[in-house]
C-alpha cells in the first residue's frame, strides 16, 4: 500500500524549521484557505485543489 489516502510524503518541503520554530515555506492558496499550498513555477504560483492562479515578475 502506498499509505495512507490524502497524505503527502514530501510534506517536510512545505515547512521550514528555525530553532524551535516551523515556517511556512510556501504560500497558501487564499481560495481554499488552511492546509493548502501552492505550487512555485517560474513566473506564477497555482493551486492544484481549485486551479487559482496568481502571477508573479
Amino acid at each position: 500500500m502506498a499509505g495512507k489516502k490524502g497524505s503527502s510524503p514530501s510534506v517536510y518541503k512545505y515547512y521550514k524549521v528555525k530553532g524551535d520554530k516551523t515556517e511556512k515555506a510556501r504560500k497558501e492558496c487564499s481560495r481554499c484557505g488552511k492546509g493548502v499550498f501552492m505550487s512555485e513555477h517560474k513566473d506564477r504560483r497555482t493551486c492544484g485543489k481549485c486551479g487559482l492562479t496568481e502571477f508573479t515578475k
